[in-house]
């Protein structure tokens, strides 16, 4: 046992403070957490638009008939409340009534309240919490608290995590179980980068979090309520001075990579191997996601793809002004576009390289791509199921008019149809692909030498010695 690290008590019994990340879209699910549970630690099943199952447990695959986007999202919340559902009461088996299950959503998921609702109506006692961030959940601890669940909302600083106390969570703090300080340079996934940091400038997690602390200690919050260190944690050892630490208080870890390679682990073995190959810089911080929120994910040739999508971007004016003096003339239909000399040269050269069709993004600018992608980007962006709360590439927003009242973003893509495809078998490196930006180290720590892939319970008895 890794010297220091004690039990806590959580969701009514004693477990290791070892929580396994959140991952959707189906990443981790009933088995990868009821096995975590199992090893004495939280699992996490990720609501975002969870697997639901046939009478014979095949997968049922989420095809959405309805013709308007309205009622393809009202599709989308029946399929994440049932698969939800489906998910704890797996998971809640596996675990044989030891450690604790949690579930993780989204709170900038389309219908994020709806599905939390109804996941948590229906697995009443199964459920010990519920870790929630992408954006600001006031609502969450009012919803969780209705149904007597605790909750961990995930910030990435003391400034985010003292606007919901004030605003929301000081009303209902004994339900306030844990803060999840997700740190937004390490993390896997989406992150709370805020316009005033630097993507390009990691900052040290240790006086962010002991200034998490001091803000939680002015809300009269007990240092017996952990903070979840989340983002780059790799073992314990490296680690150690936060433990038992009096500036820090209780302090809990997060895996979120990690047991992406296990044996209990959903992602498909294509996801895995390709795991195993990872350098060092090879996950890349980017802010391509529709959300709209910066996110982490494998450096792979559909990311690729959107940086050199982005870079054939030029801006343009609807008319002759300042410097925009000459007519664009590839591309586009109509004379309404006036661009500057040199933009239209790489335009022309762009169009010559094959990239033929021009298209308009929301800050005025057009990005260059082959009529192929053109239609793909066009029909993904017809096809939206309302799987964001707003979503900058369909404009879809959930609530009043259904529009963010902005262009579709053809510089981003959608979401749910990559993350779905990735997680049941798609071409890994044609998709999305989150991971934290510390997966190289499976290349390089013995524990995975010669191909071994663990249980979660060889996972975390691994963990708990410090490795």
């Amino acid at each position: 046992m890794f010297k220091g690290l004690k039990p806590i008590v959580y969701g009514g019994r004693e477990v290791w403070p070892l929580i396994e990340g959140g991952k959707g879209v189906s990443a981790t699910n009933h088995a990868s957490a009821g096995a975590w549970a199992a090893a004495g630690g939280i699992g996490t099943v990720s609501a975002v638009n969870a697997d639901s199952y046939d009478p014979t447990g095949k997968i049922i695959p989420q095809v959405y008939a309805s013709r308007t986007r309205r009622e393809r999202h009202d599709e989308l919340i029946q399929y994440g409340i049932a698969g939800g559902i489906a998910q704890v009461q797996r998971a809640w088996e596996l675990s044989g009534g030891v450690g604790a299950i949690n579930i993780n959503v989204l709170w900038e998921m389309g219908g994020a309240q709806q599905i939390l609702h109804g996941i948590l109506e229906k697995t009443k006692g199964m459920v010990s919490g519920v870790t929630c961030g992408a954006g600001m959940p006031y609502k969450l601890s009012e919803i969780a608290s209705s149904y007597g669940v605790s909750y961990l909302p995930i910030i990435s600083s003391a400034r985010a995590f003292r606007a919901l106390w004030k605003r929301a969570y000081s009303k209902a703090a004994e339900f306030l179980s844990a803060v999840v300080y997700e740190d937004p340079w390490l993390a896997g996934g989406h992150n709370g980068l805020s316009n005033a940091e630097d993507p390009l400038r990691p900052e040290d997690p240790y006086p962010r979090v002991k200034a998490l602390r001091e803000t939680m200690r002015e809300g009269g919050i007990p240092d017996e309520t952990p903070i979840v260190m989340a983002g780059g944690v790799w073992n314990l050892k490296e680690w150690e001075h936060w433990i038992d630490n009096p500036e820090l208080g209780q302090i809990a870890f997060q895996f979120g990579t990690r047991p992406l390679l296990t044996q209990e682990s959903p992602i498909p073995q294509g996801w895995k191997d390709r795991l195993m190959t990872l350098e060092e810089g090879d996950v890349l911080l980017h802010k391509f996601s529709p959300t709209g929120f910066y996110s982490s994910a494998v450096r792979n040739p559909f990311l690729r793809n959107l940086e050199a999508r982005s870079e054939r971007q030029i801006p343009y004016s609807g008319e002759q002004a300042g410097d925009h003096t000459h007519q664009l003339d590839v591309g586009v239909k109509g004379r309404n576009f006036w661009v500057t000399r040199g933009d239209l040269l790489r335009a022309r050269e762009w169009y010559g390289q094959g990239y033929t069709a021009a298209l308009k993004t929301p800050d005025n600018t057009l990005v260059f791509v082959t009529t192929e992608e053109r239609d793909m980007i066009r029909k993904d962006q017809t096809d939206c199921m309302g799987c964001l709360s707003h979503c900058g590439f369909s404009s879809w927003k959930d609530h009043d008019d259904y529009s963010t009242g902005y262009l579709a973003d053809p510089r981003s893509f959608c979401i749910q149809k990559t993350l779905q495809d990735i997680a049941h078998g798609g071409d890994t490196e044609q998709n999305l692909m989150f991971a934290g930006h510390a997966a190289f180290r499976f290349k390089k720590d013995p524990f995975y030498s010669n191909g071994f892939v663990p249980t979660v319970k060889q996972l975390v008895d691994r963990i708990l010695t410090g490795d």
